[in-house]
């Protein structure tokens, strides 16, 4: 049995059910089997019971929010804003899908000749994908990839996170009730060995989000079955302030940028580099910022922060700090865990860093930051490639063509002019180096779903 924990008390709120290996391998069988039906069925059933799926989010979102707070100890209010977030991105699969998979004439000699040539390309469905999806942003993260797998033909072997499984199973009962067959979509229940056990299984596809290290092993791992592999893995985002830049406002963002959701997200603001010029000032107000949000229950509307979903991660944390201060860093805010039940950790900033320190270079997925002083714009582009991650960066200055100059030369997936942390469905969502590879959302984030078939069709 799976113990679920809630991280803000400690105390176990339920246990359910785990799945075994040869239960994996027989939901992949149902899988199988039921993608043969579903790939064709009509696109307007697909869409239908899409379309359903997102009123059921919609009339569900206080039992859901609710859920996911309970058991990763998000803020209720960041857990509404995470369905209502959802709830766009499901438009924008439903009011994109059926134009991006349509076939396409490149070339059509036929009109008016006997024996002309025409050729065009079919978008087909992978077949049965595996969705390994994360505990951050169960929501966000998974709707990334089973919407579109689903609307393309697909059928989904979906794991939650081991710490998000009572919003996994939501989102498949939803789902269900939507009319997506339940063969369609199955959900899988455990741990790292679960997740383990579907890889063994004859899958077309493998869509992770999680850390580098799990992504490189199931890169490995499935190597040898030539698949579709994305991995949508960690981050150490910077964000440079420039000295024309407005240090309030930057602060106000970039704080807010790291310390939203615990700092547990992919794309949070990991690394702060300030011009010398603006450095005091900026730091002033970030504190200022930082202080202002309200720690306490996540089910509490006015709680900004609530605690870590992983207690392993809080030792993370404390060596980056441990190892920062030993080269000479100062903690100026935070550094401790809170004393008491549950997995609360201070806000905590730290200056005098530089990239020596593990703090600056390995991700730390929590609410922790280093604010360093750079001379330029030169040293600061210096520094924000100086990772093995890249996945968004952010520049914070009025002029955009010194924005576009510095961002043009960072290694990132995405950028941001004067803003942090933000993902848009409209836009891909990628990573380079150990961010990850491949793609979700936007048009590419549908077709990623499919594989081209080439037509050459003769009239004769």
């Amino acid at each position: 049995m799976l113990n679920i924990v809630n991280p803000a008390t400690g105390k176990s709120v339920k246990e359910i059910q785990e799945d075994t290996p040869q239960s994996v391998a027989e939901k992949y069988k149902l899988a199988k089997t039921a993608q043969k039906q579903w790939k064709k069925s009509p696109l307007s059933e697909r869409k239908a019971a899409i379309s359903k799926f997102r009123t059921l989010l919609e009339t569900h979102k206080e039992d859901l929010a609710q859920t996911l707070t309970l058991e990763v100890g998000k803020p209720i209010g960041q857990s509404r804003n995470e369905i209502n977030g959802t709830i766009g991105r499901v438009d924008f699969f439903l009011e994109h899908f059926e134009k991006t998979v349509e076939t396409e004439v490149v070339f059509d000699e036929q009109k008016g000749m006997q024996n002309g040539m025409k050729e065009t390309i079919e978008h087909e469905p992978l077949g049965v994908v595996a969705n390994i999806s994360a505990w951050n942003y169960p929501y966000f993260v998974g709707s990334n990839a089973f919407i579109p797998a689903l609307l393309t033909g697909n059928t989904v072997l979906y794991k939650p996170s081991e710490y998000s499984s009572l919003s996994g199973l939501k989102i498949a009962e939803l789902l269900h009730q939507s009319g997506i067959p339940k063969d369609a979509f199955i959900a899988i229940i455990g741990k790292g060995e679960i997740g383990s056990a579907i890889l063994d299984q004859p899958i077309n596809g493998v869509f992770f989000t999680g850390s580098y290290p799990t992504g490189k092993r199931i890169a490995e791992k499935v190597a040898g079955k030539l698949i579709k592999v994305q991995l949508e893995l960690g981050g150490k985002d910077p964000a440079y302030i420039c000295d024309d830049a407005n240090p309030k406002n930057a602060a106000d963002s970039t704080s807010d940028g790291a310390f939203y959701n615990n700092g547990q997200s992919c794309c949070s603001v990991e690394r702060i580099y300030v011009h010398e010029k603006v450095y005091n000032e900026f730091v002033e107000h970030f504190m200022t910022a930082v202080k202002s949000f309200k720690m306490g229950a996540p089910t509490e509307d006015s709680t900004y922060l609530g605690p870590l979903t992983r207690e392993a991660q809080i030792a993370v944390i404390e060596d980056q700090i441990k190892d920062a201060v030993a080269k000479g860093a100062k903690v100026v805010c935070g550094g401790n865990r809170v004393k008491g039940a549950g997995n609360y950790f201070e806000p905590t900033v730290l200056v005098n860093v530089n990239s020596s320190m593990k703090l600056m270079r390995d991700e730390s997925f929590g609410p922790v930051i280093g604010i360093q002083s750079v001379k330029d714009d030169a040293e600061a582009l210096k520094l924000m490639n100086d990772c093995d991650y890249g996945l968004t960066a952010g520049v914070y200055t009025p002029n955009e063509a010194r924005a576009r100059a510095i961002l043009s030369e960072v290694n990132s997936g995405s950028v941001y002019w004067n803003c942090c942390d933000r993902v848009s469905p409209r836009l891909p969502w990628s990573g380079r180096g150990f961010s990850g590879i491949g793609h979700t959302l936007s048009t590419y984030g549908i077709q990623t779903f499919t594989q081209p078939k080439a037509w050459h069709l003769r009239k004769v």
